[in-house]
């Protein structure tokens, strides 16, 4: 009896002990589940942070909100007065602060992406506010138009509720060139005489057709009147900008003291960094633009002395390498359409590129996406011959248009150097660049990540590399059937990329002239003299921004040939194609981060 005691007893204290040890472990648990709860944690925190800048971001640039689709804020017009700015530098030290107590270590690898594009962009406001100050010197920053025309344009609310967000808007107008003419100081010449011409442009969008829209829509009698009153003070405005920076031009201009539109090697390796944000710096990139060039004009001796006799076959090859592509090319550019058949002929095109994506398993292409050729719109005429215009994130179901420039309006002569320059061999690159599977189908792609900071705070070098990249690989795959004629055009486009670089970069840092610059272009690129101006004027307009195809370009290519090194048989081009865009507009390297991630089982949000 006493032996059964102690054995209650001893199972008693058993149970006890093991009652207490369950509780520490309930009290005290194990520290792999307090490093995750604490992760979880921060990832909310993070997520939630996210969306209140966000909402801040929309409040101070509802102009770049509306362009993303988010049409919450389409009545509100800021006006960039000085207080605007100071509030700008406010709202960038102050989330900062909030996004550096976040423990990066404890955030996952998407968490820790988006940081870094948010702390890119934040570091770069400041900087573009206290460095940079283009605000001061660059009067095309100043353009109401673009987001009123979508407003206008985009299907995201009956006409009525469209016409009422645009009025408001409009409220604001007078207000915002008041305070753009008060911040011009001392503008660079190429900047002024944009701001002029698009500005001008913009005087289309608020005339006749509108005053006929407003007039047959079903909004109340007083609130036409105060949209018709409205519309007259916007056009007022916008007149008088034109009319300030007309008087500020000439006045200038016999003093010849506008500023430089070269911004030095300083300010331009620092936007370089900003902007391009692939791990090397701007000289650098400018090197390796150097040696392509080379390699590029060999590649292109090669595949002239092999169609010379089909070409020439009476005359003799030029001994100058360069003179001899010069001569062929020249030959092969008599090929292209009319100037009236111009925007017709990119239309044609789009379905059949279309269909060699698909038939060749390159990417998957959305039906349902259709994408629309127009004439480029007067407000945004003056920066490039073909452009895509695209729905932001939040009204993925809008229209995508591919703007052509109205060369049939050109003089014969001019139009006539730009056919040259977009013949049948290039106008076929052109549309693979822009349209399909090039910009169309990357920012389609972008709208279907989840990562909203991946899509707004995009970056141009991925943006404008994968489309340089999609005309190589179109061409690798077969598109042309290997012809030596469209591989020698490709060749002289892909020069266009690479000199790109070496242009902007001498021009904005060693400082080169227009003359020197031409030479660049036409005797060593081969451009046609009318896309040469034109290259010219944009390289004055910007800055960095040209070197972001070659820059893309080249960082795609190496990502692509590392992770077929990593897979080896199980390398799939179009799986690496799809998984790449899926990460939205993000840099090279951290898309590369992501996918090396995901390789390794590890790309868990």
């Amino acid at each position: 009896m006493r032996g059964h005691i102690r054995l209650l007893i001893l199972l008693a204290l058993l149970g006890a002990c093991e009652r207490q040890d369950l509780d520490r472990q309930r009290i005290t648990p194990p520290e792999s589940t307090v490093l995750e709860e604490m992760r979880s944690e921060t990832n909310l925190a993070f997520e939630q942070l996210c969306e209140q800048f966000i909402l801040g971001l929309w409040k101070l640039f509802p102009s770049w909100a509306i362009s993303e689709g988010y049409y919450e804020v389409a009545r509100n017009l800021q006006v960039p007065d000085q207080n605007y700015r100071k509030y700008l530098l406010v709202f960038a030290q102050i989330y900062k602060r909030k996004f550096s107590a976040l423990n990066e270590n404890q955030l996952s690898i998407n968490s820790r992406s988006n940081l870094a594009l948010i702390k890119n962009f934040l570091d770069r406001l400041q900087w573009q506010y206290t460095s940079f100050k283009s605000y001061q010197w660059d009067p095309s920053l100043y353009n109401v138009s673009h987001a009123f025309a979508l407003i206008l344009n985009s299907n995201y609310a009956p006409v009525e509720k469209r016409l009422h967000a645009f009025s408001t808007r409009m409220s604001s107008v007078p207000e915002y060139y008041k305070a753009a003419a008060k911040a011009i100081h001392r503008p660079a010449r190429p900047q002024l005489e944009l701001a002029i011409q698009q500005n001008t442009g913009a005087l289309s969008l608020f005339g006749e057709q509108l005053v006929k829209t407003v007039k047959k829509s079903h909004m109340p009698a007083d609130a036409k009147a105060i949209f018709l009153h409205r519309l007259q003070d916007s056009r007022a405005a916008i007149q008088g900008y034109i009319d300030f920076l007309k008087n500020l031009k000439m006045k200038i201009t016999k003093s010849g003291n506008f500023r430089d539109f070269r911004i030095g090697e300083t300010l331009y390796e620092e936007k370089f960094q900003f902007d391009i944000n692939i791990g090397i710096t701007a000289v650098e990139l400018y090197q390796l633009a150097i040696t392509e060039k080379q390699r590029t004009h060999k590649k292109m001796t090669e595949l002239t002395d092999k169609l010379w006799p089909k070409y020439f076959p009476e005359d003799p090859p030029p001994s100058n390498h360069l003179i001899r592509i010069g001569h062929l090319l020249e030959k092969l550019s008599l090929h292209h359409p009319s100037k009236e058949n111009f925007k017709r002929a990119i239309e044609e095109q789009i379905p059949e590129l279309a269909e060699f994506v698909v038939k060749k398993n390159l990417l998957s292409l959305d039906k349902e996406k259709p994408l629309i050729v127009r004439t480029t719109p007067p407000y945004m005429q003056g920066f490039s011959v073909a452009s895509i215009d695209a729905p932001g994130p939040y009204d993925k179901g809008a229209n995508t248009f591919y703007n052509v420039m109205p060369i049939e309006n050109y003089s014969d002569e001019r139009a006539d150097s730009l056919l040259r320059e977009y013949n049948d061999y290039t106008l076929q690159i052109l549309n693979i660049h822009e349209a399909i599977p090039g910009h169309y189908t990357q920012l389609v792609y972008a709208n279907q990540s989840p990562s909203i900071i991946r899509n707004i705070l995009g970056n141009t070098a991925m943006i404008e590399g994968w489309a340089v990249y999609a005309e190589r690989m179109m061409l690798d795959a077969g598109y042309g059937d290997f012809s030596p004629e469209l591989w020698l055009m490709y060749y002289k486009w892909s020069l266009r990329t690479i000199t790109n670089t070496i242009l902007d970069y001498e021009l904005q840092v060693k400082g080169i002239d227009q003359a020197q610059a031409m030479k660049i272009m036409v005797r060593e690129a081969f451009q046609q003299q009318a896309e040469a101006e034109g290259k010219w004027r944009r390289a004055t307009l910007s800055q960095v921004q040209l070197t972001s195809y070659f820059a893309g370009f080249t960082d795609i290519l190496a990502l692509r040939k590392e992770i077929k090194q990593k897979l080896g048989r199980n390398f799939n081009l179009e799986a690496f194609h799809e998984d790449f865009l899926s990460f939205g507009n993000a840099p090279v390297p951290v898309i590369r981060e992501l996918m090396l991630a995901k390789i390794k089982g590890d790309g868990r949000d």
